[in-house]
């Protein structure tokens, strides 16, 4: 990410947005000093290269739609309603388009495009210039419904034991059939000592888990050298300095004299692109592509390179584990070694959280627009199922229980005899 473009959006200039790595749907489930955040996804390149579009675009009416329908309704509405409760109001004009576009960007059927009227913009605009406060979870729609992509580590949400897979059925007293992202973001963010109330359903069961938000602190990289031989190095999230942080952590394992490495992405949701990029480079020769944003024709496609850092000892076997908690930048890093026979994945399929957002300016308004998907190197559309590990071993409720950790215990014997 170019420095000035972090700034930019960090400091509230609202011009770039993002190619998700960071996905919107972590940062509205974070919340940020208001209160908010985001997800989804998300793709890479934090909050970068969404520019807000308004000036150039055509809005001159398409003539192959025939509007009839549309203000039939709208005349009817406006002649025939009536208000049934003494407190509400009729729309006014402005509302009633802003619903039309809102319905107009959910007839898609994508949970990432979605249109947000002045008043959220602005308040999703002011939320990107505070600190952190939330709950800390990345959320995302999987197959219609509102699902925990991963906990961030040592988070109130983790804390209160939400896990990957968690599938959100009330926020408060809320129902969630239906709800996007967005929406829940809404519910979910709040001022650091409130609270909030998940009804989540897990493994077929209906569970309440009360959450008391409070500043979240993204917790980055850390590195153990297990007593199998094995380097471990666990990932939990795409910052902006998780390259240099990566770097050190490989100059300890070189010093470790190990050629068995593991990494740990395991309920990582994702972050900046450049870091997922920048960290493939120790693996993947220089020019070797890692990942393709896919316009599918509607512009030029772009294919992010290896930079070809190195610094891999010869000989080293490398292992990923993976879950359902896996999304967006660590699904490009896992995509990426797996297509090029670097590292073999273990554990269980990724989100799949593999595409990109833009923002186009409506008077006021703002519509996230999906214009793109990830692809990894081989091809393959990181939102399609997401990526399937190599060694596929799932993680019980047992496990949990007895505190064990199979997906772990079997990389580590991959790497150790090769089997």
């Amino acid at each position: 990410m170019n420095p000035s473009e972090e700034t930019n959006v960090l400091s509230g200039s609202f011009t770039k947005l993002a190619k998700l790595g960071v996905s919107l749907a972590l940062m509205l489930a974070i919340g940020f000093a208001g209160g908010v955040t985001v997800g989804a996804a998300g793709g890479s390149r934090m909050l970068t290269n969404l520019p807000l579009l308004g000036d150039g675009l055509d809005a001159t009416p398409d003539a192959s739609a025939d509007l009839a329908d549309f203000w039939k309704a709208w005349n009817a509405l406006n002649e025939r309603f009536v208000q049934t409760q003494a407190t509400s109001t009729p729309p006014s004009t402005e509302s009633k388009i802003w619903g039309a576009i809102q319905g107009l960007a959910a007839s898609y059927g994508d949970p990432y495009t979605v249109f947000m009227p002045p008043t959220e913009a602005k308040k999703f605009q002011d939320d990107i210039r505070g600190d952190f406060q939330g709950v800390g979870m990345e959320i995302g729609v999987k197959e219609g419904v509102l699902t925990v992509i991963a906990p961030l580590k040592g988070t109130p949400a983790e804390r209160a034991g939400l896990r990957s897979g968690d599938k959100i059925i009330m926020i408060d007293k809320t129902s969630t059939d239906g709800m996007s992202t967005d929406v829940a973001v809404k519910l979910i963010r709040g001022e650091k000592g409130t609270t909030v109330t998940f009804m989540i359903l897990r493994d077929g069961e209906s569970l309440q888990i009360q959450v008391v938000r409070d500043t979240i602190t993204v917790p980055t990289i850390e590195t153990k050298l297990d007593e199998s031989g094995v380097y471990v190095i666990s990932f939990y999230s795409f910052t902006a300095n998780s390259s240099q942080l990566f770097s050190k952590a490989m100059a300890d394992f070189r010093k470790s004299g190990s050629t068995k490495l593991m990494i740990d992405l395991r309920s990582n949701p994702g972050g900046y692109l450049e870091s997922a990029v920048s960290i493939a480079s120790h693996f993947l020769p220089k020019g070797a592509a890692v990942v393709t944003e896919d316009y599918k024709g509607k512009q030029e496609n772009v294919v992010h390179r290896s930079r070809g850092i190195g610094g891999l000892p010869k000989g080293t076997k490398v292992v990923i584990l993976i879950d359902q908690g896996s999304a967006s930048a660590s699904e490009i890093l896992a995509g990426a070694l797996q297509d090029a026979n670097v590292a073999t994945l273990v554990g269980t399929r990724s989100f799949g959280k593999g595409s990109v957002q833009e923002l186009v300016e409506i008077n006021g308004g703002a519509l996230k627009v999906t214009i793109a998907r990830w692809l990894t190197p081989a091809g393959q559309s990181i939102s399609d199922g997401g990526l399937s590990p190599d060694i596929e071993v799932p993680y019980t409720k047992e496990d949990r229980e007895a505190k064990a950790d199979p997906q772990k215990a079997r990389g580590i014997q991959f790497l150790t005899t090769g089997k």
